[in-house]
């Protein structure tokens, strides 16, 4: 398996379609050598306000999600 570190440098958008989020942001990706005492995973790494800013994008396409679906499928709602 292939290992990268994943470095985001800009968050440009969000938007949901059938199912899937899709988040458009620009990105430096290097290979990353596995180590022995190291487990094979990728990598995310983005400064805390980027952070931040991704949760408040996820939360908005989650609830316009929501809204798509019936009453009695929302999550939490009978």
């Amino acid at each position: 398996m292939k290992t990268y570190d994943i470095e985001v440098q800009r968050l440009k958008s969000a938007k949901h379609d059938k199912g899937l989020i899709e988040l458009g942001v620009d990105a430096a990706v290097l290979q990353r050598p596995v180590r022995d005492e190291e487990s094979a995973t990728s990598v995310l790494r983005l400064p805390v306000e980027h952070a931040r800013t991704l949760m408040i994008l996820l939360k908005q396409q989650l609830a316009e999600l929501d809204k798509l679906q019936p009453r009695s499928r929302r999550s939490g709602r009978c």
